[in-house]
């Protein structure tokens, strides 16, 4: 371990962003999990409930890529797969 003051900080600054980064960044993909499981097992939800874990899981997403912690394209690819899912399951039932 270094002695120096500005490295001991640095590394309690980068743990701490790396606590911040990985809930984002779990939240994300179990609110993801969620979401997709929810499009399979349609006759539980109704649109509406699916329609608001969406706009949830977009919202998460945002912050996340305000935040610095995701991409932007990495986010917007993670929205444009979830509109993917939801448009097929839409597809498939007419």
């Amino acid at each position: 371990m270094s002695k120096n003051v500005s490295v001991i900080k640095k590394m309690q600054v980068s743990l701490r962003n790396k606590r911040r980064n990985r809930s984002y960044k779990s939240a994300i993909k179990t609110l993801s999990k969620k979401y997709i499981l929810s499009l399979k097992n349609t006759q539980q939800l109704n649109s509406k409930d699916i329609l608001l874990q969406l706009s949830a899981l977009y919202q998460k997403i945002d912050k996340a890529v305000s935040k610095g912690i995701l991409h932007k394209n990495n986010g917007s690819r993670k929205k444009a797969i979830l509109a993917k899912a939801i448009k097929d399951l839409k597809l498939k039932n007419s």
